[in-house]
C-alpha cells in the first residue's frame, strides 16, 4: 500500500498583480492569462506532493465567476484534491482583491489533472492523500464523481 500525505502539505498560495499588459480593452484580465497562472500553480502543487516532475493531463473545468481588473491582486490557492496511482487532481481557486477598497471575490475555480513522470517521461507512482479540514474532506468526497465525469467526457479514439 502506498503512503499518504496530508493535503495541507501540497497547499500552494501565489499572489499576482493584474497589470495593463495582462488585460483586454475592458481592463479586465485575459482568461488565457488566468489559465496560465492556474496551470503553473497546479504544477507546483503536484510537484510538492509527488516530489517528482509533473505534466498537465487535463483541465477538467474552468469557471470564470467574476472579472479581475487592472490593479487588483489575484490570490491563487491550490491543493491536491485526490490521487490515482500516477495522477493527482488539483483544485485551484482564484480570488481577486482590490487593495484600496478591500473588496474580495472569487474569480475562477478549476480542477486539473497532473501526472507525475520519471526522468524518461514515464508515469510514476504518487503518494495518496489524507484530508484534515472540512473543506479538504468535501473535496476528497467529491473526487469519485469528478473522476467518473472525466471518464465520460474523454475523447473517443479515432
Amino acid at each position: 500500500m502506498r503512503n499518504s500525505l496530508p493535503m495541507s502539505l501540497s497547499r500552494t498560495i501565489q499572489s499576482k498583480l493584474v497589470l495593463p499588459p495582462d488585460t483586454n480593452h475592458l481592463q479586465t484580465i485575459f482568461g488565457g492569462q488566468v489559465l496560465s497562472y492556474i496551470d503553473e500553480i497546479a504544477a507546483i502543487t503536484a510537484m510538492k506532493h509527488a516530489n517528482l516532475v509533473v505534466v498537465t493531463a487535463s483541465i477538467d473545468s474552468v469557471d470564470f465567476l467574476s472579472a479581475a481588473r487592472v490593479g487588483d491582486v489575484l490570490e491563487l490557492d491550490a491543493v491536491i484534491s485526490s490521487t490515482g496511482r500516477t495522477s493527482m487532481e488539483v483544485f485551484v481557486r482564484v480570488r481577486s482583491k482590490n487593495l484600496l477598497t478591500r473588496k474580495e471575490r472569487i474569480t475562477t475555480q478549476s480542477f486539473l489533472t497532473m501526472v507525475a513522470v520519471d526522468d524518461r517521461g514515464r508515469p510514476s507512482e504518487v503518494p495518496g492523500i489524507t484530508a484534515e479540514t472540512d473543506e479538504e474532506k468535501r473535496l476528497l468526497a467529491g473526487a469519485p464523481a469528478r473522476r467518473k465525469h472525466r471518464k465520460l467526457r474523454a475523447p473517443m479514439p479515432s
